[in-house]
């Protein structure tokens, strides 16, 4: 298990133990070769205790590669089924640290490594990872903290660096919070929807390649402005009508209740925008309140329609730069194998 400081590794070895012994009656043994952290040793026993699976330990060895090699030989002579290495995080840049997991590695040669990240993160959780496949060629990936409101947008940006797939995500800090990555769940997170491949499918059509190179570009800049989101929105409008997108939406049609979907809602907002001066488009910031209301009244409009716009920027701006260095291909297909 190899990853960042403060990714959740040592409870994600011990969630992974508990999900092998459980799901598939494997004699799992855990070893504890964090000897930097205070406590991690005691917290993986504390672990080991509630999940009753051993832990291998030598508090007072400080050479985690000699504890990964003794771990396997106790390992063979008491006929255990898998083995779970639970290595010190660390930093990409720390090279000390990354030759130790190195020589970890090269040590016990692991039939799987993992690579422990936390969902919350952003383009540093995807350079490191980078860093830390090129050191390793680990496997697959396990996204943690994928409890809350997170909706893991890291995740996509990894898969499309590395090429590896996700294959576990935690869900929580207990240790039964961890389940097997399913591609179409992480698509209805990261879009807020349901089942949405065959609306997936129908974006792609419509994407322009040179189009989403320059958003890219102008959201690594911190440049995306409102131009760039009514850009966005159209794309969305020639995928079709409101109501045939959310009829790809299961559920959705049903939590309507039969409501009457307004599909003018794009006019109201290429009106706001058309209001804004070209600095106001280009620099959101500037928009104050004297600013807003000068908008809303020059696009025929309430003050309340502005704010929702600006609310509605602000989040598209947060996804984009969340979901910054995915390629385009089909959300699934980032994930899969």
């Amino acid at each position: 298990m190899s990853g960042l400081q403060g990714s959740g590794k040592t409870t994600c070895s011990a969630k992974l133990a508990k999900h092998l012994k459980e799901k598939q009656s494997k004699r799992v043994l855990l070893v504890a070769c964090d000897i930097y952290r205070p406590a991690a040793i005691d917290q993986l026993k504390i672990l080991g205790e509630q999940i009753e699976i051993a832990v291998f330990s030598e508090p007072e060895n400080k050479n985690p590669v000699d504890i990964a090699k003794k771990a396997l030989q106790h390992a063979k002579a008491n006929q255990y089924n898998v083995v779970i290495v639970d290595t010190a995080g660390r930093l990409a840049v720390d090279e000390a640290l990354m030759q130790e997991i190195d020589n970890i590695h090269k040590a016990v040669k692991p039939t799987e490594t993992l690579f422990v990240v936390d969902a919350m993160m952003g383009q540093d959780a995807v350079n490191t990872a980078k860093a830390f496949h090129d050191l390793l060629q680990f496997d697959g990936v396990v996204l943690t903290k994928m409890d809350g409101d997170t909706r893991g947008g890291a995740a996509l940006s990894i898969k499309s660096v590395v090429d590896k797939p996700i294959k576990f995500i935690g869900t929580g800090e207990k240790v039964d919070a961890l389940d097997v990555f399913h591609p179409n769940r992480m698509a209805d997170r990261i879009l807020g929807m349901g089942d949405v491949v065959s609306l997936v499918e129908r974006a792609q059509e419509q994407v322009d390649e040179e189009e989403a190179k320059r958003i890219e570009k102008k959201i690594a800049n911190n440049q995306f402005g409102y131009d760039d989101f009514l850009s966005q929105l159209k794309q969305v409008q020639r995928m079709g009508s409101i109501k045939d997108l959310v009829g790809m939406i299961p559920g959705a049609s049903k939590a309507l209740n039969g409501a009457e979907i307004d599909e003018d809602a794009f006019k109201g907002v290429e009106a706001l925008i058309q209001s804004m001066t070209p600095k106001e488009r280009q620099q959101p910031k500037l928009l104050n309140y004297s600013r807003k209301k000068r908008i809303a009244k020059g696009a025929g409009l309430q003050i309340d329609d502005i704010n929702k716009l600006v609310k509605q920027f602000e989040q598209m701006s947060k996804m984009m730069k969340m979901m910054r260095g995915g390629k385009s291909s089909k959300l699934m297909q980032m994930f899969g194998k």
